[in-house]
Order: structure tokens, then C-alpha cells, then sequence
């Protein structure tokens, strides 16, 4: 008798610990960004962060590790929806671009201020949308190796933010998975005993 209330104490002790893990597991939210100029360029991205982490207000720039967004993607589209380019401006928390420039409000799940994504390293033929949202945002292409750059599109600085979804990080699942099958390994062994 004493045999089964420890099983039953084990199994409610080990019920109770993955609640509290798959409650505390770390969640990344990820966006979609939609930008549409006045002669019918386009761009289409998304952007993820930790949402258990985050602050209310997530401000990055430059190259480098970021201190919230986890990725970031742009794709740029001329007026007949063929794609131009796409680029990985934000990569497993790291920046490669020094003009990256990026405001978002979590609570209000809305970007602002300057904005920078795209081609950032300068090389001939990049493309890079620009400017301040809600004031003008340019998408440009880098002419030359001097920084000069010519005027593909522009807008108002209107852009449209819509959330993705929001899945567990893949190491917590895996822990999860890993540990409720070394409980049913354990229980199979000890019904064939």
C-alpha cells in the first residue's frame, strides 16, 4: 500500500514540476511588418522576441548582438510583385548591419521612430527600406561603394504590424519531451518487473 502512495506522491510531484515548466518556458512572438510605397514597391518581413523577456519598449540599432529581437527578415518587391532581394538583417540575436535602426511598443504592438532594415554593409546594389514611421520611409538601393544611394519608392512612413504567432522555444519543448519520456520509460520497466 505504502508502494502506491509513493507512486501516486511521485507522479503528482512530477505533474506539478512540468506545469511549472511549460508556465515558465520561454515564448517567442513573432510579427509580420507589411510596407507598401506610393508607385508599388513593396516589402514584407517578419521579426521575433522573447516575450517573457522583453520591455514594454524595444529600441535596437547598429551591428551586433541586439538586446531583444531574436530575428529579423525583410523582402523587397518591385511594382509587379517580382522579388528583388531579401535579407536577414537580424539573425539569432545578432546584427550585421551598422544602419540597422528598429523601435517597436509591445504593449501597443506598433513600430515607431527611425527605421532601418534591409541591405546595411554598404555593397553596390543592396536594397534598404529607411526613414522615420509615420513621417517617411524611402526604399533605396546603394549605387555605389561611397554610400551613395537612389530612391526606389517612398511612403507617408505608413507600415503595418500584425502578430504571428507565439510558440514555445524549441530547447524547452525538447526538455519536456525528454523528461516525461524517462518517466514512462521507467514506469513500463517496473510493470514488466
Amino acid at each position: 500500500m505504502q508502494n502506491i502512495f509513493t507512486k501516486i506522491a511521485v507522479t503528482a510531484a512530477t505533474s506539478a514540476a512540468l506545469s511549472m515548466a511549460i508556465a515558465q518556458q520561454a515564448q517567442a512572438i513573432s510579427f509580420n511588418f507589411n510596407w507598401q510605397g506610393d508607385t508599388g514597391y513593396s516589402a514584407t518581413g517578419m521579426f521575433s522576441y522573447d516575450e517573457t523577456t522583453a520591455p514594454t519598449i524595444i529600441s535596437e540599432s547598429g551591428a551586433g548582438a541586439t538586446n531583444n529581437l531574436q530575428s529579423l527578415m525583410v523582402s523587397f518587391f518591385d511594382p509587379n510583385n517580382n522579388p528583388l532581394q531579401s535579407f536577414n538583417t537580424v539573425t539569432d540575436g545578432v546584427s550585421e548591419s551598422p544602419f540597422f535602426q528598429f523601435n517597436f511598443d509591445t504593449s501597443t504592438q506598433t513600430l515607431f521612430g527611425n527605421f532601418n532594415v534591409g541591405g546595411g554593409t554598404g555593397v553596390t546594389g543592396e536594397q534598404f527600406l529607411s526613414g522615420e514611421i509615420g513621417s517617411l520611409l524611402r526604399l533605396r538601393e546603394n549605387v555605389d561603394q561611397m554610400g551613395t544611394s537612389i530612391e526606389l519608392d517612398r511612403n507617408s512612413g505608413e507600415i503595418t504590424v500584425s502578430a504571428k504567432t507565439s510558440v514555445p522555444e524549441p530547447a524547452s519543448v525538447l526538455g519536456v519531451l525528454a523528461f516525461g519520456a524517462m518517466g514512462v520509460g521507467s514506469i513500463l520497466k517496473k510493470k514488466q518487473a
